[in-house]
């Protein structure tokens, strides 16, 4: 049984893969909210990852940051701020669990690191600036550190397109919304949360021990292909 580290995991993206791991796996949740489960293989510790001190975790063997944003306004409408927070909650935030959870991750059986990019770094999209801004420095975060923690710990990142979630209600809110997002992918589909979980459990698997600096595009096609 591997013990992880999930930030962020009461909701959405992060929610699917705490439920995903308690089945194999000890988890270990901080985020500021409580899972609305209670299972023998689960700690949750209630912290505001950008403003609390982060908890003590002895032995970690792998670490899943998920917190994101979905920031989407014209550039005119983008306050300095605006930027500011979305690479707090998405950059800065990362940075500060790795740097804290180091020591226990070099102490972990074959451990690896994940963090969440978005299509949007690769596919210039209007209204992305914000979070495409933030969201390329997770991906330069990956290969910079990919090389610093080679052989012993392996980081990537999952670069998801649209995912019905929370942080996405609003875009997708009704049923033509769905159908209209659906359009847009040469595939003619969205992801699912479980789909990007079951992504995150290959990743941290011993099946995945020669991939590390990667980010993993799951876009039902977008990025790649023009129908």
């Amino acid at each position: 049984m591997k013990k992880i580290a999930i930030i962020g995991g009461s909701k959405g993206i992060g929610n699917a893969i705490l439920l995903q791991q308690l089945d194999h796996n000890f988890v270990y949740n901080i985020s500021r909210t409580r899972p609305d489960i209670s299972h023998p293989n689960l700690v949750h510790f209630s912290v505001d990852i950008l403003k609390d001190i982060l908890p003590e975790i002895e032995n970690i063997d792998s670490l899943i940051y998920c917190p994101g944003s979905i920031n989407l306004k014209p550039i005119l409408s983008l306050s300095i701020d605006d930027f500011r927070e979305d690479f707090e909650i998405n950059v800065i935030g990362a940075v500060k669990v790795i740097q804290k959870y180091l020591p226990s991750l070099k102490r972990g059986k074959n451990p690896s690191i994940i963090l969440f990019s978005t299509v949007a770094a690769k596919l210039g999209m209007p209204f992305h600036a914000s979070i495409a801004t933030a969201k390329s420095g997770i991906e330069g975060l990956v290969k910079s550190l990919g090389a610093e923690l080679a052989p012993i710990i392996r980081i990537n990142a999952i670069a998801p397109t649209i995912t019905e979630t929370s942080l996405s209600a609003s875009i997708l809110r009704n049923e033509r919304m769905k159908e209209n997002m659906m359009e847009r992918h040469p595939m003619k589909k969205y992801l699912k949360v479980e789909e990007v979980a079951q992504m995150a459990d290959y990743l941290i698997s011993e099946k995945a021990g020669s991939i590390s600096g990667q980010v993993f595009q799951m876009d039902y096609g977008l990025v790649t292909f023009r129908l």
